[in-house]
């Protein structure tokens, strides 16, 4: 095209309108009077295109939506009507024009001139067919949300929920902050890390797995309400619902209990949902969901007696419940903990169940290293897992404040991590360190992001509301 005189690539062309802006204006007006002097200059991509010889219709897509532009030889003039002869589907341009209707009603713009802005040197795939083949679609996003209009809803969805969740926080006099993506200690979570070198400080460094024992830093020093929405690293496999880059919202809360959180999160949640979709009754995956208050509550224990094959009394005791989790297929050593064994046994045969928005308290200690005991019995912590559609959405407990009791765990986590438990939590001596300065009593909370963005736009993947997931390596 340079070689005809036309730069395929000006940057000189300002758009005033969208296509919203003359949908509002004109979108309930019947009868339009053509008027060449007003005028509305907007730009984007051509959709499709329908050729008549000395005139053509081109359907215009923009950041707010669609428009048809109706093109003219008569009124460009021979040379321009020329040049537009040259533009493809896929070619970005900008066109100036009045609003009229056709004949059969559709609301369009008559182009009094239309400019190319960038030339799409490759095919949109299948032309007006779309994307379809789901690894193309997350490897080549940026073509997905060129022929999937659906995909681009979800993820403005998801920037408006993560707005709502923000504003929430910050009405209820949260602080928002920032803490450190790279640790020198790995901690706040279960989970293998990432692994880095910074050249400078000559040390290892991880990807964070989660923020809370920064943010429970935060609380020493006196910040009493505290949140992040950030992402954090995990290496781990990859499925429908586990990404190793996610997201997070972690807070935390100087004076309140894991109750106290229970209430917040439904009010939370209530107030994201209907804000976000103007009713608190969704669908998702054909599952019919209500976030109507107060949501169901069960202990571990109640879940499995709920959902399970196995009475009370064999589920107490250590080697028959050991015994049903081998026949309903788990492979877990001898040696297992009775802790670690009954949270698996639940794992297995309630989680998938919990499709309603559903608490689940009273989690073994053995496997909630940074959780308070629970006063009364202190083989279980103060603790819950918010679970719907058969997922885990967040996770918070009241906060162990005793250095004591906290050294203690991590040494456990540390001997569990010799024995191969590559999840298994690291000793962070500077975390002891701050509790010994005084923590106040505290709970905090996790939520997934994604896994939330997941349920309110009716996704089956977390690679569907993930704008570039991980992937294994492209085939050549």
């Amino acid at each position: 095209m340079w070689e005809s005189g036309i730069n395929p690539y000006p940057n000189d062309f300002k758009p005033q309108h969208t296509s919203e802006d003359i949908h509002i204006a004109y979108g309930g007006v019947e009868t339009i009077t053509e008027n060449p002097g007003e005028k509305f200059v907007v730009a984007g991509r051509i959709m499709a295109r329908r050729s008549f010889g000395k005139a053509a219709f081109i359907q215009l897509r923009d950041r707010k939506g669609t428009l048809q532009v109706y093109v003219r030889k008569d009124t460009l003039g021979d040379e321009a009507f020329a040049s537009f002869e040259t533009f493809d589907i896929g070619d970005i341009v900008g066109v100036t024009g009045h609003p009229f209707r056709t004949k059969t009603g559709e609301l369009s713009l008559h182009a009094h001139q239309v400019r190319l802005l960038t030339k799409s040197l490759l095919p949109l795939p299948e032309k007006f067919h779309g994307l379809t083949d789901v690894e193309t679609r997350y490897r080549q996003r940026y073509v997905d949300l060129i022929v999937n209009p659906e995909v681009k809803e979800v993820f403005i969805k998801r920037a408006r929920i993560i707005q709502l969740i923000r504003e929430f926080m910050l009405r209820n006099d949260y602080l928002e902050v920032e803490t450190p993506m790279m640790q020198p200690i790995p901690g706040g979570a279960t989970a293998r890390p990432f692994v880095t070198y910074h050249n400078a400080l000559d040390r290892q460094l991880y990807l964070r797995i989660a923020p809370e024992l920064y943010l429970k830093r935060l609380l020493v020093g006196g910040f009493e309400k505290v949140f992040e929405i950030n992402r954090n690293f995990r290496n781990e496999g990859i499925s429908v619902r586990h990404n190793p880059e996610f997201t997070m919202m972690e807070f935390y809360r100087a004076y309140a209990t894991f109750d106290d959180l229970m209430d917040y999160t439904e009010e939370l949640f209530c107030h994201v949902v209907e804000q976000l979709l103007g009713t608190l009754d969704i669908t998702y995956q054909g599952a019919s969901i209500s976030f109507r208050r107060p949501w169901k509550r069960f202990t571990v224990v109640e879940a499995i007696l709920e959902y399970g094959d196995i009475d009370a009394r064999s589920l107490a005791d250590r080697d028959l419940a050991y015994s049903y989790a081998r026949s309903i297929g788990l492979d877990l050593p001898e040696d297992v903990g009775y802790g670690k064994l009954i949270t698996e046994i639940f794992e297995e045969v309630a989680e998938s169940k919990l499709i309603q928005p559903t608490f689940i308290t009273s989690y073994p200690t053995e496997v909630s290293p940074l959780s308070r005991k629970n006063d009364h019995d202190p083989e279980v912590v103060d603790r819950f897992e918010l679970f719907c559609a058969g997922r885990e959405i967040a996770n918070a407990f009241s906060e162990l404040n005793d250095p004591v009791d906290q050294k203690e765990r991590f040494l456990a986590q540390v001997a569990a991590k010799d024995k191969g438990d590559e999840e298994a939590h690291f000793m962070d001596e500077d975390y002891i360190r701050a509790l010994e300065h005084g923590m106040p009593p505290a709970a905090g909370e996790g939520i997934g992001i994604d896994r939330l963005v997941m349920l309110l736009t009716d996704s089956p993947s977390i690679r569907d509301v993930i704008l570039f997931p991980q992937l294994r390596k492209e085939a050549k």
